[in-house]
């Protein structure tokens, strides 16, 4: 049985102007209000989206938003953490080092704002992602030893294509790499994954994999695709999003997730 629907926002959900849909909004509502748990899944922190919780009304007592592309699963109410993982510096090293050889941009993420790396090439990442939170440009032996979510480079595509085809054995089994857009790559702990904090939800209301559905269509929703009773793709998913899916529904554009979720819960 299917108790819980994670989604994912950019290019799932969201329209391509980041919005989302009259018909998505109301058929997530209406399965919400019928005792569905329904999940944003993300690699922002809550409050960048907050807008969007509000309108799904996913503020009650028992909702919870994955954030962070899986490393932190915060209630939405109060704000409180059910579960948190993430790197150290020294964790970190090895990409700066990375980063630094090959000229590529690099920013830091704890759990509250963005250090762009201030002695490295310059990112775009403030560009994109505009005012939805902090940034703090920073040298990286300066960061301090907290905990970070994770770290992103941004760029043009071309140069996010030359970051993917020089990334080394080295840096594949130090960190969980994952292209969320064509112009980010990012890195988080090795066994880190939007699969792992829906873990940790479910788990929290004594359910499985097997309680849920997902939605995504990007190489950082890959995980929670596969893991899931129910994983579908968008029509505008990559290749293997589509491949790992059990189902494929209309694009972003076409209210492809009240699709599927009108079909499937009659």
């Amino acid at each position: 049985m299917i108790n819980m629907i994670a989604l994912d926002l950019d290019n799932t959900l969201l329209t391509n102007d980041k919005r989302i849909s009259q018909r998505n909004e109301q058929a997530l509502k209406k399965l919400h209000e019928a005792g569905m748990m329904v999940v944003l899944c993300t690699g922002r922190p809550i409050n960048a989206i907050w807008k969007y919780i509000e309108q799904l009304g996913l503020t009650s007592d028992l909702d919870y938003t994955i954030t962070f592309n899986g490393a932190l699963v915060i209630h939405n109410t109060d704000k409180k953490v059910l579960a948190k993982q993430g790197l150290k510096l020294t964790g970190l090293a090895p990409l700066y080092e990375f980063a630094k050889q090959h000229e590529f941009p690099l920013d830091v993420l704890d759990f509250d704002q963005v250090y762009p790396v201030s002695d490295l090439t310059p990112s775009i990442y403030q560009q994109m992602l505009g005012a939805s939170m902090n940034y703090t440009p920073t040298p990286f032996a300066k960061l301090g030893d907290g905990l970070f979510s994770k770290a992103v480079m941004a760029s043009q595509r071309e140069k996010i294509d030359l970051v993917q085809a020089t990334l080394d054995q080295n840096m594949t089994a130090h960190y969980h790499i994952v292209r969320s857009q064509p112009q980010i790559i990012e890195f988080l702990d090795h066994d880190m994954d939007k699969a792992v904090g829906l873990l940790e939800l479910l788990t929290h209301f004594n359910w499985t994999y097997d309680n849920l559905m997902t939605f995504g269509d990007a190489e950082n929703d890959l995980g929670m695709i596969k893991a899931a009773k129910v994983g579908v793709s968008m029509a505008n998913g990559t290749d293997e999003i589509k491949q790992a899916a059990n189902e494929i529904t209309l694009s972003n554009e076409d209210d492809g997730v009240a699709a599927f979720t009108d079909g499937f819960f009659k």
